[in-house]
């Protein structure tokens, strides 16, 4: 029995200044963290339940997650701090490193793409995403990367820069095919076109990308008139054909109200214990598309708790981000918007005004949200529960308790070339692709895939291990051979799952032609294989794993490959630098006369020793021989 938490008690010892608290288990586990203007104040509450329950002598109702979580206290630690800004920052940051299972959590999504009109003599438009900055200007963020290479396609059909990637920029000696069809204008080449004129399309795309589409067309038309007064007719007509497709683009683009320059639209909904956040985004004056949210919420959240965490969750990792929204619409109530945007706004370093339940023009874009949100919801829903029919069926065919994690093994190679095992991670029947796992597989014959089994379940499992990510099933990919080959590693790991069941192994091996629906599945390695029904739920789960193992161990085997056949193979003989490199190919005319030639002939090259050639001569003849 876990003694009770005295609450008043140490509220005798808790400031009235603003701060954050941490509720730990007996184990010292974080329960929950929390933020507070009046720290007293609001710990206060906690204990005020913590009576309300235990002076209960009613029917007792069910568990909340407020009760459950006090009844679970053994600590609670506090941070005081001069203002509430510091508070939420480390609120957020205790958080995201913890992770406390009463606390929302929002999966992280990955950064969003960009437009990058790049600096320099002659910028161009690319893709971009991730932390590392490109220098020139952003325009964003687009919902997801096919929205950005939609709308490059577009900049590309109607602003004719240049697309090539520096490197082949700078060596060009002459205009490529963009240019011949018309969407390049070859800066690439002197006297193709002047500074000037490539500039002004440079602006141009600038002010598109900014909203400013009738200043684009303006522009255009002034310039096609004065080309048509100076007789420079070819020039007034390629003007004339820019500013028929801007116009045509105009007319099929829902653009927004122009005064809303930046803003996000933010729909909540709840059905089943699933609750989806759905975020509108809305730039320089038009709509850029939306996404679902699933964060994690603990039991008897209200939607304006769960508003208020998810806005912190959600904009906080924005310092690293370019473009943010100057407003947000939320589609549910929010006592404390005011306090908390001015915290945001201190924060982010920008002016951020939040707007609860609007009316108007608002609204109507908060009613698409929702829409969007409601039909991300039911699908997410239906999605969940035919995860649990497939769960629930491969635990009666296994005959084990619940599963919780599963895991699944699979080797990728082209004849023995560049192998690679990859470690996909299942939890509670959806993947858990922050675990997944790639292994490079040496020291093994070539193609022997059940040795790479062998070393790569040798390789997971044999470390330290946590306990809360020890698998209740192991899926290898493969037919009996690879599974013995898993059960002799395990048979000498018995002794590496401390007081948790070892994990079951089986094995999945294709069907005839690799059809799905006859996969053989091996249960132990001393009876034959089975067969389930194509129908069975059971199977389609298995498949699942297998499926997304074996396109990440592909995935990683590709890399691999790509990466060992842009290196040049005498990079990978020691003493041989970029120097020699380079006389050994000039003298002998290449890399395949280099692979034909003698140890006389590799010697005779300047700056190759006898010795040295004798060592480049078995470097080379080993790697044809293998």
């Amino acid at each position: 029995m876990i003694p009770r938490f005295d609450f008043r008690q140490f509220l005798k010892t808790v400031p009235t200044q603003p701060g954050v608290y941490c509720m730990q288990d007996a184990q010292g586990r974080i329960l929950y963290v929390g933020k507070a203007n009046n720290l007293k104040q609001r710990l206060a509450h906690y204990g005020y339940q913590q009576t309300k329950h235990s002076d209960s002598h009613s029917k007792p109702a069910p568990t909340t997650k407020t009760a459950a979580l006090v009844a679970a206290i053994a600590v609670i630690t506090i941070t005081v701090t001069h203002t509430e800004t510091e508070a939420l920052l480390l609120e957020y940051n205790t958080i995201q490193q913890h992770k406390p299972r009463y606390n929302v959590l929002l999966r992280e999504e990955g950064d969003y793409p960009f437009i990058v009109l790049t600096s320099g003599k002659h910028p161009r438009l690319i893709y971009h995403r991730g932390s590392k900055r490109t220098a020139g200007e952003y325009f964003g963020p687009f919902p997801n990367p096919q929205a950005v290479r939609e709308t490059l396609a577009l900049l590309q059909r109607l602003f004719p820069l240049r697309q090539c990637e520096d490197s082949v920029y700078r060596n060009r000696t002459r205009p490529c095919l963009q240019y011949q069809i018309g969407r390049c204008l070859g800066p690439c080449i002197p006297g193709l076109v002047s500074e000037s004129t490539y500039q002004q399309q440079v602006d141009c795309a600038r002010l598109f990308l900014q909203g400013k589409d009738q200043q684009v067309l303006s522009t255009l038309v002034a310039r096609m008139a004065v080309a048509s007064q100076t007789l420079q007719f070819e020039t007034a007509a390629r003007l004339r054909d820019q500013i028929q497709a801007i116009r045509q683009v105009l007319e099929k683009q829902f653009v927004t109200n122009s005064r809303h320059q930046a803003a996000d639209a933010i729909s909540i909904v709840q059905q089943a214990g699933v609750v989806c956040v759905q975020v509108l985004m809305l730039r320089h004056g038009k709509l850029l598309g939306s996404r679902s949210y699933f964060p994690i919420v603990p039991l008897d959240r209200t939607l304006s708790e769960i508003a208020q965490t998810f806005i912190t969750l959600y904009y906080l990792p924005s310092q690293r981000a370019i473009v943010l929204p100057d407003q947000i619409w939320l589609d549910v109530p929010l006592p404390d918007s005011r306090p908390l945007a001015r915290t945001l706004s201190a924060i982010l370093q920008q002016p951020l005004v939040i707007y609860p339940q609007p009316r108007g023009d608002r609204a109507r874009y908060l009613q698409l949200a929702h829409t969007n949100a409601v039909a991300a919801l039911q699908s997410r829903v239906a999605q969940r529960s035919t995860q649990q029919q497939r769960l629930k069926a491969l635990q009666q065919l296994l005959a084990l308790p619940p599963l919780e994690r599963l895991e699944c093994f699979d080797i990728s190679h082209t004849l023995g070339e560049k192998m690679v095992a990859s470690c996909v991670v299942f939890n509670a029947g959806s993947p858990l692709k922050a675990e997944y796992r790639r292994y490079t597989i040496t020291a093994v014959t070539p193609g022997d895939d059940c040795a790479a089994i062998a070393q790569v379940l040798q390789r997971r499992y044999t470390p330290p291990l946590d306990p809360e990510k020890i698998p209740c099933v192991v899926l290898i990919d493969g037919g009996k051979g690879q599974l013995n080959a898993a059960q002799a590693v395990f048979n000498g790991l018995i002794n590496r799952w401390g007081e948790r069941p070892p994990p079951r192994l089986l094995a999945i091996a294709k069907g005839p032609g690799r059809k799905p629906g006859l996969e053989t599945l091996f249960l132990t390695t001393d009876t034959q294989g089975c067969q389930l029904s194509a129908t069975d739920p059971a199977l389609h789960l298995l498949q699942h794993l297998r499926d997304e193992a074996h396109r990440h161990a592909l995935m990683g085997h590709r890399q691999q490959r790509a990466k060992g056949r842009r290196t040049s193979r005498l990079q990978q003989i020691p003493g041989i630098g970029p120097k020699r490199r380079q006389a050994l190919l000039l003298y002998l005319g290449g890399l395949q006369p280099l692979l034909k030639a003698s140890v006389e002939e590799i010697a005779a090259v300047p700056m190759i020793s006898r010795r040295l050639a004798e060592k480049i001569y078995t470097a080379l003849q080993g790697e044809i021989a293998l």
